[in-house]
């Protein structure tokens, strides 16, 4: 009788995990604080941002020069002297390239998912030519709420007379939502505000699950508590037209009409309506991000993968690798690669009974998706 674990000659079968595409290691991050945040210029300089989670984060924005970490604009600039520090970064969860080819820096003002204070909570632009910070936009307590947790923001720079941000409330404590930002006048406020799709599903309809155990927030001798970040990931469409969103605890995706979102007569009900919800996306997500062929992109930390949607809706598996344990931030660069962090996230001591399971090192990756980024300018 045959046996259908050997295959021929008595070979047996590889039956691991077969991973798809192929990665290629820009940097590892050895020692140090677990990034999140990366985004690559238009020249090709690699920015990451460590938010203050619990690790020593000597710098939360660096560049990556030479294969070290930098301090980025400054070491001053990352030593805040507070929480609500205006002039300092205090707690940095994303870094984005807008599409003029300016760093964007987003300070949660929020070390350990602290109350924010005004002050802390910032959108913060830096020259690339002269490394320096020239627009700093606090938001105000009605904006960014004493609960609120700022996670990631796209640029629409052909809007108003500077632009607009948009930026998502991914709180796990209080309500979600999408912020906002006109920045020729440093105006914000709230849109989708605590709204279904913005806030994490329930226990009782998404059972998440990450490197094969359920994901929930476990201390010693307690029962597990589920986990509740809303609104995260984050993507513009090629044209302008729509901004996708998904809750980190949801396999779901969503957009919004971004003109809607910017037009301040309208009603809440008014925007929400133009809320269109795009079905399963294959697992939960972090980032999202899309390029100027019209593709969405979505890591997947379910299934250590990122996952793209053709504007016909069809969904692909570009890459599949175990070491893409919790798939964070994706950048799409002009060089036609995917940049994207892992930073086992869900390995940290608060989902894992009090033990910090992450294991050295950290990684940035790419992959060549033949498209580039999406430059509203």
């Amino acid at each position: 009788m045959t046996n259908p674990f050997l295959g021929r000659d008595d070979q047996a079968i590889d039956v691991s995990d077969t991973p798809r595409g192929e990665l290629e290691v820009v940097h590892t991050f050895t020692d140090g604080p677990m990034p999140t945040g990366v985004s690559v210029s238009h020249t090709g300089r690699i920015f990451v941002n460590f938010p203050k989670w619990g690790d020593e984060v000597p710098a939360t924005v660096v560049e990556l020069v030479d294969g070290a970490v930098k301090p980025y604009p400054s070491a001053e600039a990352n030593q805040a002297k507070s929480k609500a520090d205006p002039d300092a970064f205090v707690s940095v969860q994303s870094i984005v390239i807008g599409p003029a080819d300016r760093l964007w820096v987003l300070d949660t003002g929020s070390p350990l998912f602290e109350e924010t204070q005004r002050g802390g909570p910032k959108l913060v632009c830096i020259d690339l030519t002269t490394d320096e910070i020239t627009q700093t936009i606090l938001f105000e307590p009605d904006v960014a709420l004493p609960t609120t947790y700022l996670n990631d923001v796209r640029f629409d720079l052909r809007q108003g007379e500077a632009g607009f941000a948009y930026i998502t409330d991914s709180s796990d404590q209080g309500p979600n939502g999408i912020i906002v930002v006109d920045l020729a006048s440093g105006a914000a406020w709230r849109r989708l505000h605590d709204h279904p799709t913005t806030k994490a599903l329930p226990p009782g309809e998404m059972v998440p699950v990450a490197e094969g155990r359920v994901f929930a927030e476990r201390s010693a001798g307690e029962a597990p508590q589920p986990v509740k970040m809303g609104a995260d990931g984050i993507a513009i469409s090629h044209d302008g037209e729509r901004l996708w969103y998904c809750p980190l605890i949801s396999r779901r995706w969503y957009s919004v009409d971004t003109a809607a979102l910017r037009d301040r007569a309208l009603s809440d009900e008014d925007v929400a309506a133009t809320v269109v919800d795009h079905g399963d996306k294959g697992g939960g997500a972090d980032g999202l991000e899309s390029d100027d062929q019209g593709r969405l992109y979505a890591t997947n930390w379910e299934h250590n993968a990122v996952l793209r949607r053709l504007p016909d809706g069809e969904m692909q598996t570009l890459v599949h690798d175990e070491r893409l344990l919790w798939p964070d931030t994706m950048s799409v660069a002009r060089d036609g690669h995917l940049y994207v962090t892992a930073n086992q996230l869900h390995r940290q001591a608060k989902y894992q009974d009090g033990q910090d399971l992450r294991v050295y090192p950290y990684h940035l990756f790419r992959f060549a998706i033949d498209a580039g980024p999406v430059l509203l300018r």
